[in-house]
């Protein structure tokens, strides 16, 4: 007891040493808007993963006719093909149905669910004809009747899904390439002759399969552009019983990916954006992969820096002195340190990926109709301008969101520049 009560009083004092991580964890808490605007962001995802359970036209537990259902769990198990509506449900009103008890979600709509008897356009402070105040419209309705407050709650979690999912993407591709560049440099990374070879040719092959799968699938798309490079390196050992492919020469990665990072920054992301969407049919995941394969170029120049800083300190050195293969110093100790400037460029991202799908959902492109996502909501509001409520709602749900994810960063960026350590 004796020993804690020291060892806390030396922490009190500052005279134990801190990692970097919890330094940068006490100097974000001290700038107290990106602290709350962490905190309003974990509840807007809060909403955006429990969306179904808040706004909902199917109960969240229910007893029929002596058995006892899950009517909005069973909907997962439905969508993705592991379970089949009873019959009994199969053409049902859910709320039309006798249950002996029900528990209802706190919005009684779904993004989807149109009501007839409030439609086109009506207002959040209209009279609305309803049976009850359960069933009143709070943010009004659009221009099919949908319930604006279920598509503001179920646009939540596209908005998330779209800035997440797409700098996962940007993650990974700038990582990688990013620590490619950085870490080797142009002459410490020696591949050869029949490995390049076989990766030249890879490289059309790539491009050209993960545009045929693009379409159908991004996941298979990302598999069948990895399966050709892989197959490639290992057809490039089957040259090593020729001396002349079988020699290494130095690659210089940080030209090839330096040069490629200006030639993806030169294209105008929106037009790459509307042109791709344009020709694939419309569908959130196409514009997940769309935005993740534009933005990852900011990621690519961060860890690039630091990693040309990192490679030449003491640990790396003495990692190479130890042995150890160079792929493992790389994954394993030089990009974990050089992550931290990452991290910005990630949340100013999310936010950039949510204000382009808006974009894209304004115009009316890639993003099918039937999901009522919040640009999708200021598009119908054109139509009719008297309809405030569908500009005022999505356009301030927008704005809120993307200075949220602007002032993470903002917080990021101080808390990470030493410089600023006081």
């Amino acid at each position: 007891m004796l020993f804690k009560k020291k060892k806390q009083e030396q922490a009190n004092e500052g005279e134990l040493p801190q990692s970097y991580w919890s330094y940068v964890k006490r100097q974000f808490r001290k700038n107290k808007r990106a602290l709350y605007s962490m905190y309003l962001i974990i509840f807007l995802a809060f909403i955006a993963l429990f969306a179904d359970f808040i706004a909902n036209d199917k109960p969240l537990m229910c007893k029929y006719e002596g058995s006892t259902y899950f009517p909005v769990f069973r909907e997962y198990g439905v969508k993705t093909g592991l379970m089949n509506w009873q019959e009994e449900f199969l053409m049902a009103e859910w709320y039309e149905l006798e249950y002996d008890w029900a528990v209802w979600p706190p919005i009684p709509y779904k993004n989807t669910t149109i009501d007839y008897m409030n439609a086109p356009f009506v207002g959040p402070f209209d009279k609305q004809d309803i049976k009850s105040a359960r069933w009143r419209h709070l943010l009004g309705t659009n221009k099919l009747g949908n319930d604006v407050m279920a598509c503001m709650i179920h646009g939540t979690r596209i908005a998330f899904l779209v800035g997440i999912v797409s700098m996962g993407i940007a993650f990974v591709i700038g990582v990688l390439l990013g620590a490619m560049a950085g870490f080797f440099g142009d002459d410490q990374l020696k591949m050869s002759r029949g490995r390049i070879l076989m990766n030249l040719i890879a490289i059309p092959l790539s491009i050209f399969y993960f545009g045929v799968f693009f379409g159908k699938s991004l996941i298979l798309a990302l598999l069948a552009f990895l399966a050709v490079f892989a197959i490639a390196n290992l057809l490039g050992k089957l040259f090593d019983f020729i001396p002349f492919f079988k020699d290494k020469v130095n690659v210089p990665m940080d030209i090839i990916i330096t040069r490629f990072i200006e030639v993806v920054v030169s294209v105008p992301v929106l037009i790459l954006v509307l042109s791709v969407v344009a020709v694939f049919p419309p569908s959130i995941f196409l514009v997940m992969g769309v935005i993740g394969l534009v933005r990852w170029t900011g990621i690519a120049r961060f860890i690039r820096a630091e990693l040309l800083r990192v490679r030449s300190l003491e640990y790396v050195e003495a990692a190479y002195a130890l042995g150890y293969p160079r792929w493992r110093i790389l994954l394993k100790h030089a990009i974990p340190n050089a992550l931290a400037p990452v991290f910005i460029a990630v949340a100013f991202g999310i936010a950039a990926a949510i204000l382009i799908e808006s974009f894209l959902s304004f115009l009316g492109f890639g993003i099918p109709i039937e999901l009522n996502t919040w640009g999708q909501l200021l598009t119908q509001s054109r139509q009719a301008p008297e309809a405030w409520w569908l500009a005022i709602f999505p356009g301030f749900a927008i704005f809120i969101t993307v200075t949220l994810f602007n002032l993470i960063g903002e917080g990021l960026t101080d808390a990470i520049d030493p410089r600023l350590k006081q």
